[in-house]
């Protein structure tokens, strides 16, 4: 009798991947920093200094600070012209 494959989940539902995680802690805690910034209305983008509304630019910023402050971060993607 054949065994049925069963996904394998973390507690949270998220499936697990094969091995190394791509974004490290230091990562999710600037995004999430980031987005609350941003619910707050502190978070502000750029030379202009604009306020930031959307959650995808909330996103980008915690990344790109996560970056330069050296945490796991996969590079950005280049953009096809």
């Amino acid at each position: 009798m054949a065994t049925k494959a069963t996904k394998r989940t973390t507690r949270t539902g998220q499936r697990k991947t094969g091995g190394r995680r791509r974004y490290g802690k230091a990562a999710g805690t600037k995004v999430k920093a980031a987005m609350q910034e941003r619910k707050r209305g502190t978070l502000r983008s750029g030379r202009s200094g604009r306020r930031v509304t959307s959650r995808k630019q909330a996103i980008a910023i915690g990344l790109s600070e996560a970056r330069r402050s050296g945490a796991k971060v996969p590079k950005k993607r280049s953009r096809s012209s």
